[in-house]
């Protein structure tokens, strides 16, 4: 199926890429085809954020959008809260010691799922074809080695490799430009960055897990539009972890709530969804969720490594945009503007190609536009704010990035950007470190993780090859368990992994893959890189609502 430009991920980065695609085009008085990919059921499906969103690529893109029934019209933010917990208190952070960019003045909370599905209804009304429940699975290249486009994965293929009745073959999807907006660690992503040796001029990317959910609280407790942060408790409690909190109160009386690991951690007996559900128990938290009900759960990994870890953008035949190249301001907790202005500036030196018939070349005009934009500047603001905190701790380092960041806001550049390390090489050996002892969930404030997973609606054909690959399937038992315990066990969020037989003397690494939250995390914190995430057959996975 041939188009003129084709992308992976109906998030929005590549959402926002088409539908400026068709824009630029018309404008111009020309038509491109354009086709979106998602592995999700539905748009909208493995979308995960908080989120709080700052309108300005939505400003740009559709400046009507909120005449025009977008869902992310209904909670403008009222109140924004940053408070710093000790294991029973708090200390609110006042405004004026942060910069104006930190008080989410003009901002909006909602779904950001929801936001996708209106986008998408928006692309469709321009001519946007948009194809659900097909995952992109391969990268297809001409015979001199540039991007020609993408394979869909089969369908109906058994564990053990044979076609099963209902088997479909994958389709090969053609175009003159290809855009991988897959998210954070995008399975295609990443093989792009390193066959054309995308990042030999970046710092590797870092990342942290948001583990989020979503809950219907008492009406006497619910303020539309606030917004609270939070920092401390419970990680400083373990030496080597950073992250925070977050609870957004929106529309329909819930409130999002959910808490980010930074993935540098180095205690290998730490659990991110454990602290999540610890961080619930403390008293300002519990207070707001007494009387409430959980109605959904997820996880998702997010790229914190800021501008100095964004890749080269372009390669011949296409370009990364969105999560896929890293745009998170990490400080903000934000990255839905600037993915969003990354598809749109990705698009616009599409469009220029296309009608100039500089087909398969590098879109040399996107990271041009990249270096002038605002996007830019934003990202320069706050480079030095992770690994600030993480070489100096919590207290001292948050200190140092709030100085940095008001010497950046008023123009006074840092002469330097400090660097990165890789998080699977953080951990220490479990000799090292002391095991952490978690309380049990009770099952009002605090959850196991297999009825979370159950509350995310994930499901995957269990007959299907397992998408969670090893590279060397000795590695879990023979060195990850006497090394570290195996830490797969805890950090992911979804219990997929676990090692059974142990007490018995013959310890066994499951891979339960049917639980899969699509989260990545494993693929980023295996020590040994050995698990490599690849995708699962498509419509499979998370079916998130309103989340």
């Amino acid at each position: 199926m041939p188009y003129d430009v084709v992308i992976v991920g109906a998030g929005p980065a590549g959402l926002s890429a088409a539908i400026r695609l068709k824009q630029v085009a018309a404008e111009k008085g020309a038509e491109l085809s354009v086709c979106i990919l998602e592995k999700g059921s539905e748009v909208g499906a493995h979308i995960l954020s908080g989120a709080v969103i700052d309108p300005r690529s939505l400003d740009e893109l559709i400046p009507d959008w909120r005449e025009k029934g977008c869902p992310l019209a209904d909670v403008p933010v009222t109140d924004n809260q940053h408070w710093m917990l000790s294991k029973t208190g708090k200390i609110s952070v006042p405004h004026f010691l942060t910069p104006p960019f930190m008080h989410n003045k003009g901002t909006y909370t909602g779904s950001l799922g929801n936001l996708c599905r209106w986008l998408a209804s928006q692309a469709e009304e321009l001519g946007v074809e948009i194809f659900p429940g097909f995952a992109a699975a391969e990268i297809l290249y001409n015979d001199d080695g540039l991007v020609k486009g993408v394979a869909t994965g089969d369908m109906g293929v058994a564990r053990d490799g044979t076609h099963k009745p209902d088997y479909t073959p994958g389709l090969e999807i053609h175009a003159k430009y290809t855009f991988f907006g897959e998210g954070v660690r995008g399975h295609l992503s990443k093989q792009i960055i390193r066959t054309f040796d995308l990042a030999k001029d970046s710092q590797p990317q870092v990342y942290g897990i948001g583990i989020k959910e979503l809950w219907d609280i008492a009406p006497e407790n619910h303020v539309p539009g606030r917004v609270i942060h939070t920092q401390g408790w419970p990680l400083n409690e373990t030496e080597g972890s950073n992250g925070g909190g977050f609870l957004y109160h929106q529309a329909n009386g819930q409130v999002a709530l959910g808490f980010v690991t930074w993935l540098s951690y180095s205690n290998p007996y730490l659990s991110p969804f454990q602290e999540m559900q610890r961080w619930k128990t403390h008293p300002e938290i519990a207070k707001i969720l007494k009387g409430a009900k959980r109605v959904s759960y997820g996880a998702r990994a997010i790229s914190d490594g800021g501008l100095q870890s964004i890749p080269k953008l372009v390669f011949p035949g296409g370009a990364l945009i969105g999560c896929s190249a890293g745009f998170l301001n990490v400080p903000r907790i934000k990255g839905t503007h600037t993915a969003m202005k990354s598809g749109m500036m990705a698009a616009e030196a599409a469009v220029d190609a296309i009608l100039s018939q500089r087909q398969h070349d590098e879109l040399a005009a996107y990271p041009e536009a990249f270096e002038a934009s605002w996007v830019k500047k934003e990202l320069s603001i706050v480079r030095n704010v992770v690994p600030l905190v993480e070489k100096f701790g919590e207290l001292i380092g948050s200190a140092l990035a709030n100085v940095t960041m008001w010497a950046e806001y008023i123009g006074l550049k840092m002469p330097f950007t400090m660097k990165h390390h890789a998080n699977h090489k953080s951990l220490w050996r479990k000799d090292q470190v002391k095991p952490i002892a978690y309380p049990k969930p009770d099952g009002v404030l605090t959850f196991d993780r297999l009825s979370s997973v159950f509350i995310s609606n994930t499901n995957h054909e269990e007959d299907q090859p397992v998408h969670l690959t090893l590279k060397d399937p000795n590695i879990p038992v023979e060195y990850d368990l006497p090394m570290y315990d195996e830490p797969a066990q805890r950090y992911c969020p979804a219990g997929v992994y676990e090692i059974v037989g142990q007490d018995e003397g013959n310890p066994k690494f499951v891979i339960n893959a049917q639980n899969c939250v699509h989260c990545k995390t494993c693929d980023i914190k295996d020590p040994t890189q050995n698990i490599n995430w690849v995708v699962p057959e498509g419509g499979g996975g998370p079916n998130y609502p309103n989340m």
